[in-house]
């Protein structure tokens, strides 16, 4: 059995938590820890039971409460390396470090933390490292020091697949204004999910990864009118619809309609904008390019929503 739980979708925040009969991983934190924790009481998730934090890309509406949660639950945090670089730019914006500083740091700290270790009991543990997994939390003055401190740090490559626990997922780059953005494949008890959004168009390589899914978890962002028409700057307005901002209702749609293979039990409208985009517009637009593809009327189309958790879909 897998189950797919969508915490929060939309501009202000998005999470989703992949499970397995074994494994859970959640995907994104652009909540805070206090509203993410509540969203899963509300959709009956334990977050004792997490195993990963796994990151698409380091935009603020899916890294908001990465650092906080992850200490919080004592799990390791999952990137690729330009990923990880990016969001360690955000989180300490006034401070001039490079990476390979940062990394040899990090390296001093393992070494002192095995020295520590080797000490009598009395001895202070330093503080966690990356590639470790779970440890302990580090102290607040750590914290303070350090906001990018984490429980453990794991890095993948678009294109390569690798294992959480019983997981097996496929990360696939796509197209959105980000350092190395990805979207992903989970395959579980012969069950496919996918989650692609964040993407200013579905290019070849997109629509190979996402095929012969079971839940296909897709963008579906604005309205071009309303867009066009709405209160953002132009050059706002003009990162959304490039093809390296976010899907519209009708690219969305026109995927649906001309190379979706209607395998998936449930499509799953995601990222919708507040100030764009409506939920019924984003739904008879895509029930508008399913209508006269027979073979899928037993599809399920459901929108995940930014205020609340979304039943979740179990398989």
């Amino acid at each position: 059995m897998m189950r797919m739980t969508v915490l929060a979708s939309g501009s202000r925040g998005n999470s989703t938590l992949v499970s397995s009969s074994r494994t859970r991983i959640l995907v994104d934190a652009g909540l805070s820890c206090r509203e993410l924790l509540k969203r899963m009481q509300i959709a009956g998730e334990d977050p004792a039971a997490i195993d990963a934090l796994l990151i698409t890309h380091e935009h603020q509406d899916h890294v908001q409460g990465l650092a906080v949660l992850a200490r919080r639950l004592g799990v390791p945090v999952y990137f690729t390396k330009a990923t990880h670089r990016a969001w360690m730019r955000w989180m300490m914006p006034h401070k001039r470090i490079t990476y390979a500083a940062w990394l040899a740091q990090r390296q001093q700290d393992l070494a002192q933390r095995q020295a520590a270790e080797a000490a009598p009991p009395t001895a202070t543990l330093a503080p966690a490292v990356v590639g470790e997994g779970r440890c302990e939390d580090e102290s607040p003055a750590a914290r303070q020091d350090d906001p990018c401190s984490l429980p453990g740090v794991e890095y993948f490559a678009a294109g390569s697949g690798f294992s959480i626990g019983d997981i097996a997922i496929t990360p696939f780059t796509i197209p959105h204004d980000a350092a190395d953005p990805v979207g992903f494949v989970f395959e579980a008890d012969g069950i496919r999910m996918a989650i692609a959004t964040d993407l200013g168009y579905i290019p070849p390589n997109v629509k190979m990864a996402i095929r012969n899914c079971d839940v296909l978890m897709i963008e579906s962002n604005h309205d071009l009118e309303m867009l066009r028409d709405g209160p953002y700057p132009w050059s706002v307005k003009q990162r959304v619809m490039s093809r390296v901002g976010h899907l519209s209702n009708e690219a969305a749609a026109d995927f649906l309609e001309k190379n979706y293979d209607g395998n998936a039990s449930y499509v799953v409208l995601a990222h919708l904008s507040e100030c764009n985009n409506l939920p019924e517009l984003a739904r008879v637009t895509a029930e508008r390019a399913l209508r006269d593809r027979m073979s899928l009327l037993a599809n399920k189309l459901v929108l995940a929503e930014q205020n609340m958790p979304l039943e979740p879909i179990c398989l």
